[in-house]
């Protein structure tokens, strides 16, 4: 019985390689929506306003950092989790892969919600005109708390590892 539900609990990490898969098509849906900003972008470009302009362009670097979370949470969470990635030697390899481990996984996902929650912030403070000083004031303690967040998983990592 025991030796069943060791097995079991063991190959139950297959469940979450559809999880990773699906978020290859949250990646998808990001690059759509990045190339519906950018074609209204040029499209508009001689119209918008400095500051719009900046605002969209912010929009697709926020996508692009996103994406590139995504991605750094599927393969490495699917190698992590589940099972290694069997990449031929044709193929180009990220520097990375095989190199995260959970842990370091963590302080990557920390810092790119510093990074992600910055150019929201950089956004919000683009159009602080139009926002009440109340709601700019929580958006300010609320990426605060992401950096807080951040140092603490990292200093908390720090120490365990000494």
């Amino acid at each position: 019985m025991e030796k069943f539900i060791e097995v079991t609990m063991y190959r139950s990490r297959w469940l979450l390689a559809p999880i990773y898969l699906g978020l290859s098509l949250a990646v998808l849906a990001l690059a759509i929506k990045f190339f519906q900003e950018l074609i209204h972008l040029l499209l508009h470009v001689t119209a918008l306003k400095e500051a719009d302009m900046i605002l969209v362009v912010l929009s697709m670097i926020d996508i692009a950092m996103v994406g590139g979370l995504l991605v750094m949470v599927m393969m490495s969470g699917y190698e992590n989790f589940v099972s290694q990635l069997n990449i031929s030697e044709e193929e180009e390899k990220l520097s990375w892969l095989g190199k995260m481990d959970s842990s370091s996984l963590k302080a990557k996902i920390a810092a790119s919600i510093v990074a992600i929650s910055s150019i929201h912030l950089l956004k919000v403070f683009m159009a602080a005109q139009t926002i009440p000083n109340d709601k700019l004031l929580w958006y300010v303690v609320i990426h605060l708390t992401f950096v807080a967040s951040a140092f603490a998983m990292g200093f908390l990592d720090t120490i365990t590892k000494k």
